[in-house]
C-alpha cells in the first residue's frame, strides 16, 4: 500500500544552519518525536510526516524560517542526528538526507534489517523506485537532491523528498506514506501543488499504462525499432498527461494536502489564523498555573515559555485542520532570519528543558506533564473562535522589545532581526 500523500512548493535560500540553531532543533526534534510514539505510536508519526502541512509547521517551530526550502534540510537532518542513540529504542529509524548522503540509504536499510532482523530488500526497492518516479517518471521541471527516507521497526514507511528548479527559484517537496492506496503505478500522486510552467509528463498515471507498455516493448526489441520511432515521431508534438487537470481539481480539498509558501521573509498577519493564535495563548494563560506548577517553580521558567510549550502541545497533538497555516508556529521560537523574530535563546532552551523532564518522567510510568501538555492542546481548541487578543503586529513588536531579554538571536548575530 502506498501514495503520495502530498507536496510542497517552498522559495529557495542557501547557506547553512548555524551550530547555535542546529544543536537545539536536534534536541527539540528528539523530545517531541519521542512525546509522538509515546502518545500514539510509530504509525502515528509516520503519518504526520507524511503530512507537507505538519511537516512545515513542525520545522517552523523549530525556529527555523517559516518558508524557506531549508526546512526540509534542517529538520531530516536534525531527526537523524537526534534520533540515531535512540532509535533501537523507539524503533524509528531516520535515512538518506541531501546530496551524497541520499545515495547512502540501500546501505544504511541493509544495515538496519541486519540489525534488526528487518527485511529490507522490499524497503530498498521501496526508496529507489520512490525516488525514480519523482525525477523520471513526473517530469515537473524539479531536479531531486534530497531522499528522507522513515522506516519502523514494522517496516512502515514514509519517503521526504525534494526537487530544485534552478530557473524558478523553487524547491518542491515530495511525501509519500506506506499507509494509502496500492500501486506505484496507478495515479499513487495524491496531489501535486505549484504553478503549472509548461506540459508535465506523468508516467505514474493510470491514464499511461499503454504509454509504460509501448516504452517497455521498444526497450526488449532492441535499438532499432526505437530508433525508427523517434524518426516517425519527430514531427508530432507528443501528448503529456497534465498533473493539473481537471480530474485533479475535483478533488475534495480534505484530500489535496497542498501547501504554497510565498518567497518573502516576512511573516505577515495574512499567513496567520489570528482565531487559533489568540486561542492558543489564552490556553497558555489560563491553564498553565494549574497544570505546570511544578515546572513553573525552576528557574527561569515563566509565561513566554509557558507559551511556546502551548505551540508544541499543538504540534504534538493538534487536529489536522489547525496546521493549515504553518507560519503560526514560528511564533513559538522565531526564525533564524529574525521573521517573525529573532530566536528566543532562553525560551527555546526552557522549552527544550520542559518537555525532557516530562518525557523522562514518563519513562518512569509518571506522564502527568506530558498529559498537562495534552491540556494545552485541547483547552485551545475548546476556545478556539471565542476569544480576541492582539493583533499580530503588537505581538511581534512585543517581542522584538523583549528578545535582548530573551537572548534573541539571528544569523546576523542582531536582536531586532536586522543587520
Amino acid at each position: 500500500m502506498t501514495n503520495r500523500t502530498g507536496s510542497a512548493n517552498l522559495p529557495l535560500h542557501g547557506g547553512r544552519v548555524p551550530a547555535w540553531l542546529a544543536t537545539r532543533m536536534a534536541a527539540l526534534g528528539r523530545v517531541i518525536v519521542e512525546a509522538i510514539v509515546h502518545h500514539y505510536g510509530r504509525q502515528e508519526l509516520l503519518r504526520r510526516l507524511a503530512d507537507p502541512f505538519w511537516f512545515q509547521s513542525f520545522g517552523a517551530v523549530m525556529g527555523m524560517d517559516w518558508h524557506s526550502s531549508g526546512i526540509t534540510t534542517s529538520v531530516i537532518g536534525a531527526l537523524k542526528r537526534a534520533l540515531a542513540p535512540l532509535q533501537d529504542e523507539l524503533g524509528i529509524f531516520v535515512c538518506g538526507g541531501r546530496g551524497a548522503h541520499s545515495r547512502r540509504t540501500p546501505s544504511e536499510l541493509q544495515s538496519i534489517g541486519e540489525r534488526t532482523g528487518l527485511d529490507a530488500a522490499p524497503l530498498v526497492r521501496t526508496s529507489r523506485l520512490v525516488a525514480k518516479i519523482d525525477s523520471a517518471l513526473v517530469q515537473d521541471g524539479y531536479d531531486l537532491y534530497l531522499h528522507g527516507f522513515f522506516v519502523t521497526r514494522e517496516g512502515d514507511w514514509c519517503v521526504v523528498q525534494q526537487g530544485m528548479n534552478a530557473a524558478q527559484r523553487e524547491a518542491r517537496r515530495y511525501h509519500w506514506g506506506s499507509d494509502r492506496i496500492a500501486g506505484f503505478f496507478d495515479s499513487p500522486h495524491a496531489a501535486i501543488e505549484g504553478r503549472n510552467v509548461g506540459a508535465i509528463i506523468n508516467l505514474a498515471d493510470q491514464k499511461a499504462g499503454e504509454n509504460r507498455s509501448a516504452s517497455f516493448e521498444l526497450v526488449q526489441q532492441g535499438p532499432d525499432p526505437l530508433l525508427n520511432v523517434l524518426k516517425r515521431c519527430g514531427a508530432i508534438q507528443p501528448r503529456t498527461l497534465d498533473l493539473f487537470d481537471a480530474e485533479a481539481s475535483a478533488l475534495p480539498v480534505s484530500e489535496q494536502p497542498l501547501l504554497k509558501m510565498p518567497a518573502r521573509h516576512d511573516v505577515r498577519a495574512s499567513d496567520i489564523d489570528l482565531k487559533r493564535l489568540h486561542a492558543t495563548l489564552a490556553a497558555a494563560a489560563d491553564r498553565g498555573p494549574k497544570d505546570f506548577a511544578e515546572l513553573l517553580l525552576l528557574p527561569g521558567i515563566g509565561a513566554r515559555t509557558v507559551a511556546a510549550v502551548a505551540f508544541v502541545a499543538e504540534v504534538l497533538h493538534g487536529a489536522p485542520y489547525r496546521f493549515r497555516d504553518p507560519a503560526r508556529f514560528s511564533l513559538a521560537h522565531g526564525g533564524k532570519d529574525g521573521h517573525p523574530f529573532p530566536v528566543p535563546l532562553k525560551v527555546y532552551d526552557e522549552t527544550i528543558a520542559v518537555l525532557k523532564r516530562a518525557v523522562g518522567t514518563a519513562k518512569l510510568g509518571r506522564d502527568e506533564t506530558l498529559r498537562a501538555i495534552r491540556r494545552l492542546d485541547q483547552h485551545a481548541r475548546h476556545i478556539d473562535n471565542l476569544l480576541q487578543g492582539p493583533s499580530f503586529t503588537d505581538y511581534v513588536s512585543i517581542e522584538r522589545a523583549h528578545s535582548p531579554r530573551y537572548g534573541g538571536r539571528t544569523v546576523s548575530g542582531s536582536h531586532d532581526g536586522h543587520s
